[in-house]
């Protein structure tokens, strides 16, 4: 199942975003996600996340987000996790 992972960073959080991002990719590199990466401010520093994630339920989810080091450093102000629907997609 795939599934969108929506992540906005707390105000004035790049360093803390910074310095936990090596540790960050090291986790995301036992999950399949297909597409994925940091969301940019007008400016083009880091601001958030979104990324696909496929996994075989909900549960397996929501275990990455309780999981991924970001959200244990406390960097977001805000997660959804939503159910995605592959309808059009970069071959």
């Amino acid at each position: 199942m795939l599934f969108v992972l929506h992540a906005i960073d707390k105000p004035d959080s790049l360093d803390l975003r910074k310095a936990t991002r090596d540790e960050h990719l090291a986790f995301m590199a036992d999950y399949d996600t297909p597409v994925g990466g940091p969301l940019l401010d007008a400016d083009g520093n880091m601001c958030g996340s979104m990324i696909v994630l496929d996994v075989p339920d909900r549960a397996a989810a929501e275990a990455f987000v309780a999981g991924d080091p970001y959200g244990k450093a406390g960097l977001f102000e805000s997660v959804s996790l939503n159910e995605f629907m592959k309808v059009a997609w970069p071959q």
